[in-house]
């Protein structure tokens, strides 16, 4: 079983590319699931069922869903086994650009679109930085001009990554993009021992545990305050 890694910002098209991509699969007998993590709702579940996709959802609640990811992907992993999938995909909440759910040896695609502004690549820490595929959507609605700007500066960000385009609509590219993450030769049999890319954030402070007050005197544990300059 191969094992497939999607993250990105919220809205970016993340299951849109999914389906086109798992669809382009079909033809070819590939067996495909998907489990999507979110926080507290989502009815991604429904669309990959109507799409006759084996799929599971985990909702994270009150704590972080990449650290929920990380907890989880090792049953994530069995239950795509017991399925007999030749390929499993897992898709991220998306919410936190600093967060990378990405493992070592696991293929991991960023998926990001062309509507979230020209400075947006700089803004998204490891989960574009560390991917190892890009996918740029939504390029129909912008100018050929806009869409190499964009592009270029997701490969000033990650320049050994693979950076295209897929539109999520008509599928335009999603075959190109099945023939990069599928490979017949991988197994994955376990992601017991297996490393993350890059560490998770670290904070583990008052706030994390409950706290609803404001102000120092409730602050505990790891926090971090900002510099301000002296008065002059």
């Amino acid at each position: 079983m191969n094992l497939v890694i999607f993250s990105g910002p919220p809205s970016s098209g993340k299951t849109s590319v999914i389906l086109k991509t798992i669809e382009a699969m079909k033809d070819r007998g590939i067996k495909a699931g998907v489990v999507k993590f979110d926080c507290l709702y989502t009815d991604d579940d429904i669309i990959y069922e109507k799409a006759n996709i084996p799929v599971k959802k985990g909702l994270s609640g009150g704590l972080c869903p990449d650290h929920f990811f990380a907890s989880n992907i090792e049953d994530v992993v069995k239950w795509g086994r017991e399925q007999g999938l030749d390929l499993l995909i897992t898709e991220s909440a998306g919410l936190c650009n600093r967060c990378s759910p990405y493992i070592t040896d696991i293929k991991g695609v960023c998926v990001i679109d062309n509507l979230s502004g020209i400075n947006t690549p700089k803004k998204i820490g490891p989960m574009l930085k560390a991917a190892d595929i890009v996918v740029i959507t939504k390029g129909d609605i912008v100018s050929q001009a806009e869409r190499e700007v964009f592009s270029g500066r997701v490969s000033a960000v990650n320049p050994r990554a693979i950076v295209m385009n897929v539109n999520g609509l008509s599928g335009q590219g999603a075959f190109e993009l099945s023939t990069l993450i599928y490979d017949n030769e991988v197994n994955i049999e376990s992601v017991q021992g297996m490393k993350l890319r890059f560490a998770m954030p670290s904070a583990m402070c008052s706030y994390c545990l409950g706290e609803t007050r404001i102000g120092e005197d409730y602050q505990l544990g790891n926090t971090k305050k900002m510099q301000w300059e002296a008065n002059k």
